[in-house]
């Protein structure tokens, strides 16, 4: 694009009722030049990768990719390239990837760490913007969350706002930026601190002085990061007038259903963490209320939907910001027992050679039995296996493994034992526009065509292979493994019962 949509009058005649202009999806991409924060991430290599391969008449994606101590930019976006993610697009389009251009930038940095030259080349060229840069950890200091989600996204309107062909941004947040809401709909909520006031504290105040008020400040969020995903999203309300803006609000990101792969995933956070331990059988307890929907989505779905919110929220010429709440609980719902029962299905059915234990877990609220749980079926073998290893001259990695996952559990436990109402009437618009627009086939944002079954099926197999780097060819021997453990957990649960009543006759 660079200064206009480079549309033809045959690409107009579409259905008129799908959008103002008649425009399919890919034709708006049609010349664009895209700005891209956050590739590196989970989202954002699955992000490039689709634009590249159903959006192949973009003219460039620039990606805003920052230097780390011992990597240059270069470096980075040449190991990004070697991402799995790419692997479809490497054999179906080869040449894509010469229209990709990273550009040395950090959010975190004033005026983003850009230099005059890069600033330029951005504001004069770039039409579309997708902001999906921050920190996902939870227990990230809130120095550094506010600084990276909150005054990151003020510093890429302030770029936006001197953008001259500038279409559409497409701001990343999350389904969980009004945690402290029991019901979300569609709109922006006033967080209870400003967000110029909170970047004020972070500013002046030293790291110990903002621990101690930390708490004070969260309120009811659960951890600094859907804290400052809320104040983002203030900032945007009061910086970003005037600009075309449209936020996307996904819920729990997990592996991909369909595209590039399905089960394809590259990290262990949230969910994925849980399955893969689950699915060696290191997870016997977990804190979670069985009976509540668990709103997770898959990652290709997510992409899809960022795609088409620029071309959505454009193509309607509305004013305003759009505010799409990319969930999967308001339209195809799914419960942690269920959701739980296809966890242990499949870690059966397509066990890893690395199991520890015969799959088998329980959910519960109550926390006394959990944690007693957790230190005889957690902490005990992990410190045996421990003892084993040191014996061996190996390093001792089981107990540190088994603290590490008790940590990031105890961080979810807020979501697990808690439900929230989502609205999602713009999102269900989309799924119609889209539907309308002849686009279904290309870019799938109907998260009803998800079945959770097939879901958790594809997801265990991209644990095993993304994940693990755990071969197709090793399932038999996995299943044989299996099957030992399996007979090990019965004579254990045999030996432990024969023990209970030989104490309890002793006793008496």
């Amino acid at each position: 694009m660079g200064t206009s949509n480079a549309l033809t009058e045959s690409e107009n005649n579409g259905n008129e009722e799908a959008n103002p202009s008649g425009t399919s999806v890919e034709a708006f991409y049609a010349a664009t030049v895209v700005l891209i924060t956050g590739a590196t991430g989970f989202l954002g290599k699955a992000l490039l990768e689709k634009l590249l391969r159903s959006c192949p008449r973009i003219s460039t994606i620039y990606l805003l990719i920052r230097p780390k101590k011992n990597e240059t930019i270069e470096q980075r976006f040449q190991q990004l390239m070697k991402n799995s993610v790419f692997d479809r697009i490497k054999w179906e389009c080869p040449n894509a990837f010469s229209k990709v251009l990273p550009i040395k930038g950090d959010v975190s940095q004033k005026n983003l760490g850009l230099s005059d030259e890069d600033r330029i080349i951005l504001t004069q060229q770039v039409n579309i913007v997708f902001h999906s840069a921050a920190t996902v950890r939870f227990n990230e200091p809130l120095k550094v969350a506010v600084n990276l989600n909150t005054q990151g996204t003020e510093r890429i309107i302030d770029l936006c706002t001197g953008m001259i062909n500038l279409v559409s941004l497409v701001h990343v947040s999350t389904a969980y930026s009004n945690a402290d809401l029991i019901e979300v709909k569609e709109d922006i909520y006033k967080t209870k601190i400003k967000p110029e006031i909170l970047i004020d504290m972070c500013e002046n105040l030293d790291d110990e002085t903002l621990n101690i008020l930390e708490l004070k400040i969260r309120g009811q969020h659960p951890n600094t990061y859907t804290l400052t995903k809320g104040l983002a999203e203030n900032i945007i309300i009061k910086k970003g007038i005037g600009l075309p803006i449209a936020i996307v609000r996904p819920s729990i990101v997990c592996a991909a259903y369909q595209e590039p792969f399905p089960g394809w995933v590259d990290n262990i956070c949230g969910i994925t963490g849980i399955m893969m331990q689950a699915g060696r059988g290191a997870v016997r307890s977990v804190v979670c209320d069985k009976n509540l929907i668990v709103d997770i989505i898959p990652v290709d779905y997510v992409v899809d939907t960022l795609i088409c919110a620029s071309w959505h929220s454009t193509m309607r010429q509305s004013k305003g910001i759009q505010v799409y709440n990319c969930v999967s609980g308001a339209f195809n719902p799914v419960k942690w027992d269920e959701f739980g029962h296809l966890v242990k299905k499949y870690a059966i059915e397509l066990p890893s050679k690395y199991a520890l234990w015969y799959p088998g877990f329980t959910l519960r609220t109550n926390k006394i039995i959990h944690k007693l749980v957790v230190t005889m079926l957690h902490f005990l073998p992990a410190f045996i296996v421990d003892i084993v290893l040191r014996c061996q001259g190996d390093k001792p990695v089981m107990m540190k493994t088994a603290k590490r996952y008790e940590r990031a559990a105890k961080t979810a436990e807020f979501f697990s034992c808690r439900e929230w109402k989502f609205h999602a009437e713009n999102m269900n618009q989309l799924v119609k526009c889209v539907k309308l627009a002849n686009d279904s086939n290309n870019f799938n944002v109907d998260i009803t065509t998800l079945d959770w079954d097939a879901f958790v099926h594809k997801y265990t197999l991209g644990i095993r292979k993304y994940i693990l780097k755990d071969n197709p060819d090793t399932l038999t021997k996995a299943r044989n493994r299996l099957s030992k453990l399996y007979w090990i957990h019965r004579c254990a649960q045999v030996f432990f019962v024969a023990a209970m009543v030989k104490m309890v006759l002793t006793h008496h």
